[in-house]
């Protein structure tokens, strides 16, 4: 007859292997889901509009040299008439123009003269257009002969700025079509892995980039058409 400790012990062995078993079970299901709540993907979108410019900046300096302080003073000041009246015939307001800074330099007062100086004195003014009809300065830049023809003389010109100001109204909607991209791409690499795609886990916005409309060479402010870009980066689930 058997001894029954062995078979308590034995049915006790029994009990501890099938709930270790079960246990692994459990424990493997538990690593196995964990894995799939780990998936994600990473992907980018991009927006970009096309715009035009609602502020344009033209500053126009000019100046003039001599040995008699007054007399190239006094030049300067015709000058500074002829370019206000110009602009007023073009249809500029007078809040509109504006007078940048006077510069007046001495020749004999600089720390390393030049022999033989043409002049003294040289006194540059610049006079500052800024105003919201980007299309009048537009005209305006091909008008600009006739001031060489009354005399006076553009210095260190070079051309207006056109701005675009209004990127806070319009920046909600570039990111939501920037946040849908985003979407339609990450929903592209759910179909391939053969899953379902779950919600963000985070997002980030990338800056917000004003470039030239036409890509040229010339920097983004000379141009009158503007080209907005956002790309914004956005991790989802995968489920």
């Amino acid at each position: 007859m058997a001894d029954p400790r062995i078979v308590s012990a034995g049915v006790a062995g029994l009990l501890l292997a099938a709930g270790v078993a079960i246990a692994g079970g459990f424990i493997g299901k538990g690593v196995e889901n964990a894995r799939v709540g780990d998936r994600a993907v990473t992907v980018r979108g991009l927006s970009e509009r096309v715009v035009k410019a609602d502020l344009a900046v033209l500053p126009l300096k000019f100046a003039a040299a001599g040995d008699d302080l007054q007399a190239v003073q006094a030049s300067v000041d015709t000058a500074t008439g002829t370019v206000r009246r110009f602009l007023a015939a073009q249809g500029y307001q007078a809040s509109e123009i504006d007078l940048g800074r006077l510069e007046v330099t001495d020749q004999y007062a600089r720390e390393y003269q030049q022999q033989n100086v043409a002049a003294r004195y040289r006194v540059a003014q610049t006079v500052i257009v800024r105003t919201t009809n980007v299309d009048r300065v537009q005209a305006t830049t091909r008008q600009l002969d006739q001031l060489v023809r009354q005399g006076v003389v553009l210095q260190d010109y070079t051309g207006p700025s056109y701005l675009f100001t209004k990127l806070n109204e319009i920046r909600p909607a570039m990111i939501a079509e920037a946040t849908a991209s985003a979407r339609t791409g990450a929903q592209q690499f759910a179909k391939d892995a053969g899953t379902n795609l779950g919600s963000i886990r985070s997002a980030t916005q990338g800056s917000f980039e004003i470039l030239g409309r036409d890509d040229i060479g010339y920097e983004a402010n000379s141009q009158v058409f503007k080209k907005l870009r956002v790309v914004t980066t956005v991790s989802y689930q995968l489920r």
